[in-house]
């Protein structure tokens, strides 16, 4: 069994979401946000299209936004994503470099409120930050469904 050991912003967050969280601390221009949250949007790899079904749409976004989530080798969760908006795209590649790789639990425990720490939430609309918090809870949800790995 291996210990993840958390660094702490304003909650304790695993290492990837603090390393994300600290980049978004250091651009001090809104508009140099949003570029980043873009690129990690550009990062995802290709979605598959046979996954783009009911089951993996993430309910209350306005944009098609799709999650799915699987054990890697060492019993982690793996994400994938895609949506057919930029903003939602990069929501959904943040999550998912921030979340690969981490436990069940480690999911579980994780609130959503570390995206004011990036500074994004005050330049978010209603609607989009509702999306961010869709996505999120979406991500959990699929990451507690998934049944332990036959070992």
């Amino acid at each position: 069994m291996s210990i993840v050991i958390m660094q702490s912003t304003s909650a304790s967050l695993p290492d990837s979401l603090d390393r994300i969280v600290k980049r978004f601390q250091r651009l001090a221009d809104p508009k140099q946000r949003y570029e980043q949250l873009i690129l990690y949007g550009k990062k995802l790899e290709a979605f598959p299209e046979k996954d783009k079904t009911p089951e993996n749409k993430v309910p209350g976004c306005v944009s098609q936004v799709y999650v799915t989530a699987s054990w890697d080798e060492n019993q982690r969760v793996v994400f994938q994503g895609d949506s057919d908006a930029l903003i939602s795209k990069g929501f959904v590649g943040l999550l998912t470099i921030g979340m690969n790789g981490l436990t069940q639990k480690e999911i579980e425990l994780l609130s959503p409120d570390f995206i004011k720490d990036t500074g994004l939430a005050v330049s978010l609309t209603p609607s989009r930050a509702n999306g961010f918090y869709n996505v999120f809870k979406t991500m959990q949800a699929k990451a507690a469904g998934l049944d332990l790995p036959d070992l």
